[in-house]
């Protein structure tokens, strides 16, 4: 049976699941889930994620929740198609450290930091709230921080586990890109090696096919 993704299109966790569905060249079914409606807090839904967020997947009776475990999951049982090592081999424990390592920057380094910003200038302003600006320049100032570690490592390798992309490299791009909607690209282009790093990623054909809102390709 083909894989079914129930996500919100342009919702930033449901969009990191797409691209890597894209980079392995797997098919799948799209259940779009109106969020604004709050069909995520159904009691259907809840049965297959007791938290109430996008996205989960069904594959053939599997169901798993978590975009970067789901993520993982995908890269791994597909393994021998598509963009190869998106996940490295658990055989390969130097490449599996280096990756575990990149994997918790995202999380830890960018991400806690970039979707404050996008919360704050995005998201508040669709809803008609006050954006607050000292919880913008908190988050902007440690981004600021981090992306220098990064324009280091980047100074250095191609990825930020080594010489070949993996999903730890693309999952920074969902709030990556809200950064510039948010006017903050700067961010990132004041660094050239991040620059060159983040704009590649955003050149992918599985960001390119998707940027825009996700379609099943089942």
């Amino acid at each position: 049976m083909v894989l079914k993704l129930y996500a919100a299109p342009q919702s930033t966790a449901s969009l990191r699941v797409a691209q890597v569905l894209h980079e392995k060249n797997v098919p799948f079914e799209f259940h779009p889930i109106d969020l604004r409606a709050k069909e995520q807090k159904n009691p259907a839904f809840l049965e297959k994620n007791p938290f109430g967020q996008v996205p989960y997947i069904d594959d053939d009776g599997f169901v798993l929740y978590e975009s970067r475990a789901i993520g993982r999951y995908i890269a791994l049982k597909y393994a021998n198609q598509g963009t190869p090592n998106l996940v490295p081999p658990q055989s390969d424990l130097k490449a599996t450290a280096l990756f575990e390592q990149a994997a918790s920057n995202e999380f830890a380094n960018f991400e806690v930091h970039a979707a404050k910003i996008a919360y704050e200038k995005l998201f508040k302003v669709r809803l008609g709230l006050e954006t607050n600006e000292e919880v913008v320049e908190g988050a902007i100032q440690q981004l600021n921080v981090k992306l220098d570690v990064y324009e280091g490592i980047l100074g250095k390798q191609a990825y930020l586990s080594g010489d070949s992309v993996t999903v730890a490299d693309l999952y920074h791009i969902p709030f990556g890109s809200r950064l510039y909607r948010a006017g903050l690209g700067s961010l990132i282009d004041s660094r050239p090696n991040v620059s060159r790093w983040f704009n590649s990623l955003l050149q992918r054909p599985s960001w390119v096919a998707i940027k825009d809102g996700i379609v099943g390709t089942a």
